[in-house]
């Protein structure tokens, strides 16, 4: 073996390395060179946690449950004298609604002197019916009153000759009692002719169609030629006086405000123009299936009313307080007007209202608030009920608490 053999010298093996004059060098360990640069690095890395540590931002806090919630507009109406303004629909018809038709035995129509929405006076003749059976059977009878007038004039004639007679005794008190019942007969006789001409010219007269009274002619059912009789029924409608009336249909606890005489505004259906009335009847009967009542509201005719046409009506009931809102806080769906109030914790509730006055101001509330609730101003319809909201609360416009 070669005592010579270099042995690898291990990581912390001591070398000595010799030195040119073959002096030994001091003995030194290998692995001592990197402990330096090691510690270095950790002081420089402990440096800079402790100043990210001593600069870094504070945490924000964090974010609370209120702030997310959607900011919402409330306010709280209060009370406001507004118009006391009733509402409702209903449909035009005559105040008075007389049916005229044949008042004689009828036959056959050879004139219609009028027209339907034409003005009329009381007796006046709306349809002729052919007369010249009757005509005859009036100058018949006219002869009979002349023939019966003629025997009475004789009969009294020959009376007056017998009683100058008597004196003398030429003819019997007997004679006289007779001429005098001969008298008298023919005398009945003419009565009886003149009573039959009187009834004869009264028929022939109700063969005349004629107005019972004054007013509008609103409707005709009878044309020239046409045979009519007494189970003809009406052959013409009459409003008397031209007088009309809407019957305004509404609820019991609105019919309760009403008193004869308030004023009313009309309005037909695709009008543009309202009509004046004025409240003149409150049917006493309730509608027991409908809940509903009549007012009738008294209108004189005009062009652009039509009897049957639907209409609705504003009925000036005076004054009431009530809440008022403006018109973004009031929505509506299929089951009629509602609003949003705040319950407890800002919690979206839906209230359902009935509306009553609208005018620039806002809506008056009949009936659903008190005035003190938090109502949603704007924005509702993009909520629903259960959500929670930040109220941001706003003063109506006018107010009386």
């Amino acid at each position: 073996m070669n005592a010579h053999n270099n042995i690898p010298p291990t990581a912390d093996a001591e070398v000595f390395p010799f030195s040119p004059g073959g002096e030994t060098a001091v003995p030194v360990r290998r692995g001592n060179r990197w402990l330096k640069p090691a510690l270095i690095a950790l002081a420089v890395a402990l440096a800079g946690v402790a100043a990210w540590q001593a600069f870094k931002p504070a945490a924000a806090p964090p974010a609370s449950t209120a702030s997310n919630l959607p900011e919402v507009t409330v306010l709280v109406p209060g009370s406001t004298m507004v118009a006391d303004t009733v509402t409702a629909p209903g449909s035009i018809a005559a105040k008075r609604d007389a049916a005229v038709g044949v008042q004689g035995e009828g036959g056959r129509v050879v004139r219609v002197l009028v027209e339907p929405g034409q003005r009329v006076s009381a007796g006046q003749v709306l349809a002729q019916i052919d007369r010249q059976v009757q005509v005859q059977e009036v100058a018949q009878l006219q002869a009979s009153v002349r023939q019966a007038e003629a025997d009475a004039r004789l009969a009294e004639a020959n009376l007056a000759r017998a009683e100058s007679l008597v004196a003398k005794g030429f003819i019997s008190r007997a004679d006289i009692d007779q001429r005098i019942a001969t008298r008298d007969g023919a005398l009945a006789r003419v009565g009886v002719a003149r009573a039959q001409l009187g009834a004869a010219r009264e028929r022939n007269e109700r063969l005349d169609v004629r107005a019972p009274a004054a007013g509008l002619i609103l409707s005709r059912s009878v044309e020239t030629g046409q045979v009519v009789g007494p189970g003809s029924g009406a052959l013409f409608r009459l409003a008397e006086g031209g007088r009309l009336e809407m019957r305004a249909q509404m609820a019991e606890q609105d019919i309760s405000r009403l008193k004869p005489g308030m004023l009313a505004d009309v309005t037909p259906v695709g009008a543009t123009t309202s009509f004046q009335g004025r409240v003149w009847l409150i049917d006493p009967v309730i509608d027991t299936a409908t809940r509903l009542g009549i007012a009738r509201i008294e209108m004189d005719y005009a062009p652009g009313l039509r009897v049957g046409a639907f209409a609705r009506a504003r009925i000036n009931a005076g004054q009431t307080s009530r809440p008022q809102l403006p018109q973004s806080a009031v929505l509506a769906d299929v089951d009629g007007n509602y609003v949003y109030v705040l319950g407890k914790d800002n919690q979206v509730e839906r209230r359902n209202i009935t509306v009553g006055t609208v005018s620039d101001a806002g809506v008056g509330i009949a009936s659903g608030l008190n005035g003190t609730e938090q109502v949603v101003a704007s924005a509702g319809a993009f909520l629903k009920p259960g959500d929670k909201v930040r109220p941001v609360r706003t003063a109506p416009a006018a107010s009386t608490r």
